[in-house]
């Protein structure tokens, strides 16, 4: 299954991620204990929550949707679908203007009406995401448009433990 989703937030806290923009960090946690961090990198333009500021969204989120499932690692994904294509060096030099969203998608849907959610900060509706990215980009700085980017090996683990409906907090 290449997508799944699941439309009620979580009411139980025994899954919770956890991004913080200034340490360049995510933290997934379970029962109440950290059971991993990822060094990761959200927007070059820093945090906002405005439709077309290319900015990571601060605050309550949820994952809305787990999409890629099945695929192999690198697989590039293009509006959320399979492209066919598996990222590579050559890939990566025919386009290298590309904004590479690769191996799995964890999209995020705001949970905070007027803040990340409705309107013109809508999280979901500014296709914002956790995702791969290829291994070549460096983590642990801002680089991305908007999303949180991992490595891809780590969102593939990350994929696995989530549900659909974990909430997440984005933190400046």
């Amino acid at each position: 299954m290449l997508w799944s989703t699941d439309m009620k937030i979580s009411m139980n806290n025994e899954q919770h991620i956890e991004v913080s923009i200034g340490g360049q960090k995510l933290s997934f946690f379970q029962d109440g204990h950290k059971v991993v961090r990822y060094s990761i990198s959200t927007s070059s333009k820093g945090a906002g929550e405005k439709r077309g500021s290319w900015q990571t969204p601060r605050g309550l989120h949820r994952i809305r949707a787990k999409i890629g499932a099945g695929l192999p690692e690198n697989a590039v994904l293009v509006g959320r679908r399979f492209s066919g294509e598996i990222y590579d060096q050559n890939l990566a030099q025919k386009f290298p203007q590309r904004d590479w969203v690769l191996t799995r998608i964890l999209w995020l849907c705001g949970r905070e009406h007027g803040i990340n959610r409705m309107g013109a900060v809508d999280s979901m509706c500014r296709f914002i995401y956790i995702h791969g990215t290829p291994d070549t980009e460096p983590m642990g700085i801002p680089r991305s448009h908007g999303c949180i980017r991992m490595r891809n090996s780590e969102i593939l683990e990350l994929f696995e433990k989530v549900t659909p409906g974990c909430p997440v907090t984005i933190l400046e």
